[in-house]
């Protein structure tokens, strides 16, 4: 396997009247295994006894002293030649076996590898037939007097090429018969791409089941290596819709939103007209901070209560603060509080992140700050750096009520004739059916969070054009929708109130290209250089605004009678597109 791996010094097979020529030939560079005087196998042998014996001996001499304490700089004779066998043997074994490897893996031969010095010599070789007949690799036609002159560039290419098919061959054979991991590929290809190949072909021979309509090219899969997906075989499509203008706290916006979903982005570009069309809608962040809670245990639940009071005590909150900033530049203590179980206590930190979504900051001043304790609080057992009272990507009552990364209300006046005109509906049935469906319906179904029409539908549509977490959809998607008629009745006034959306515009999945593209696309695509936290922050209103959007346009559909009739018309489709060439 390793040997395959390892290009440079696999021989190329020739024809059967021909001699067999390797890659140094070919490329006018001897053998390392040429200059050695001895057998292959015997110089082999005796470095590597050497190797072993010397480093025996000298881990005895030197236990021995450790035993003695005598001091390891004071040598005699027979351990200053132990140390100068155990040197020579090493570096033979390091440039028979190592540098070749190594080679192999970081400066892997391409078709640039030969300069045109190379080439002139082996043009002039190839020109000297009379003298000598030069060999060739079986897949080449070399006859010299049926076939025009090769030239040695050629005929290196296509052996790469060749040893190229030949070597991902074996690697995906050992894949398939368990000796080598797949989730090596890239370390051990430097080639991210030519790994994801490799990985999906053994895959598919595994399965047994076709992976023709997932696709493989056109993606950067270096992008994502150590920080989006581990052991990739493709990508999935995901169309981007956008819904506009939407027009928010005085400013426009294109809002992208990926979905398979018929009748969504319709659904949500109806709504922002009908908010145009009224003046616009605002919005107002009302909190920023990012929880982390973890869960310590105590001999006694009086030992709890005393970190407890200990933590909630202003007069140590700033110790703490100082502790848990140095973690980041941009991570602030904002607050803790803390519940008690039994002899378990649960802390949940709260702190502002800046752009980023911030679970790992916070995770890591949480960390600074739980090492700190262990000093005052020693018999502290730390069980979990999460113990669910954060709670992150689980509808829970503490996220709704406390709030968990960016809490936003947002609000518009939709006039009446566009709700009759653009809606479809009136002013009367859109204040009734808000009430019996998204506050009497969700309480009857007892919702945590869910007192709205379908708020995570479009939550989920932007996270997943913009790069954001897809699972944190659950806390983020709280939301409840207020209707009420204004203005003697005759006009709309609309709210949703969302008390967790979790965004970031660095870090994660913001940083590949389609979904950085869509940021930009909002105008908050990386970290804010004046305000740290401001582009994240304007984010949270932009998904708040286009909730709202959505919220105003399916309750329209509802009072109407229109849902099923507009399904029918967008989300339907009598084609087949799987069996539509790609």
């Amino acid at each position: 396997m390793e040997a395959r791996w390892r290009s440079s010094a696999k021989p190329v097979q020739a024809p059967k009247t021909t001699k067999t020529v390797s890659f140094e030939e070919v490329s006018g560079k001897a053998s390392s295994s040429e200059a050695l005087p001895l057998s292959l196998h015997l110089t082999n042998a005796v470095f590597f006894s050497l190797f072993f014996s010397v480093v025996y001996f000298l881990l005895s001499r030197w236990r021995e002293k450790i035993r003695t304490s005598t001091p390891l700089h004071l040598v005699n004779l027979s351990e200053i030649v132990a140390i100068f066998a155990f040197i020579a043997s090493f570096v033979y074994l390091l440039g028979f076996f190592g540098i070749d490897f190594v080679q192999s893996l970081i400066l892997r031969p391409s078709t640039d590898l030969w300069n045109s010095e190379d080439e002139e010599e082996n043009e002039a070789l190839l020109r000297k037939e009379d003298a000598r007949k030069i060999p060739c690799g079986q897949a080449l036609d070399c006859s010299v007097t049926s076939a025009p002159i090769i030239s040695a560039q050629k005929v290196v290419d296509e052996k790469l090429v060749k040893l190229t098919t030949e070597e991902d061959e074996e690697i995906i054979k050992a894949i398939v018969a368990g000796t080598t991991p797949s989730y090596s590929l890239e370390s051990k290809l430097g080639d991210c791409k030519r790994a994801a190949s490799i990985r999906r072909e053994a895959l598919g021979r595994i399965t047994g089941k076709s992976l023709s309509g997932l696709p493989l090219d056109g993606f950067d899969y270096e992008s994502i290596l150590g920080q989006c997906c581990e052991m990739p075989i493709g990508y999935v499509q995901i169309p981007v819709g956008i819904a506009w203008p939407l027009l928010l706290n005085g400013k426009e916006y294109s809002v992208p939103m990926a979905t398979t979903e018929g009748c969504l982005v319709a659904s949500t570009n109806r709504g922002c007209k009908a908010i145009h069309l009224s003046g616009g809608a605002s919005s107002v962040l009302l909190k920023d901070g990012m929880t982390r809670a973890p869960v310590v245990r105590f001999g006694t639940a009086k030992r709890a209560a005393d970190l407890k009071f200990y933590l909630e005590d202003p007069e140590n909150f700033e110790t703490l603060a100082v502790v848990f900033n140095r973690s980041s530049r941009f991570a602030r203590l904002q607050g803790i509080k803390c519940v008690i179980a039994g002899k378990n206590l649960y802390l949940r930190f709260t702190c502002s992140t800046g752009d980023a979504m911030g679970m790992n900051m916070v995770s890591k001043g949480v960390q600074n700050v739980l090492d700190f304790l262990q000093t005052d609080f020693p018999d502290m057992d730390v069980i979990g750096i999460s113990g669910n009272f954060c709670s992150d990507k689980k509808p829970a009552a503490v996220n709704w009520i406390e709030g968990r990364g960016k809490s936003v209300v947002c609000e518009a006046i939709i006039k009446g004739d566009v709700v009759r005109k653009v809606l479809k509906t009136s002013v009367e049935s859109l204040v009734e059916l808000n009430m019996l469906k998204n506050l009497t319906g969700s309480a009857m179904a007892g919702a945590l969070g869910g007192f709205n029409a379908h708020a995570s539908n479009i939550v989920s549509a932007v996270y997943i054009a913009t790069g954001q977490d897809p699972a944190q959809n659950i806390e983020s998607s709280h939301c409840i929708t207020m209707m009420e008629a204004v203005n003697e009745g005759n006009d709309l006034h609309i709210s949703v109130t969302m008390p967790s959306i979790e965004v970031g515009t660095v870090g994660g999945g913001t940083q590949l290209a389609s979904q950085s593209a869509c940021l930009n696309l909002l105008g908050v695509k990386g970290a804010s250089q004046e305000s740290p936290g401001a582009n994240s922050r304007r984010l949270a209103t932009i998904v708040a605004g286009a909730v709202l959007a959505g919220e105003l346009s399916l309750m329209s559909a509802l009072a109407a009678g229109q849902l099923v009739k507009s399904h029918m018309k967008y989300n339907r489709l009598s084609k087949d597109v799987s069996k539509t060439s790609s």
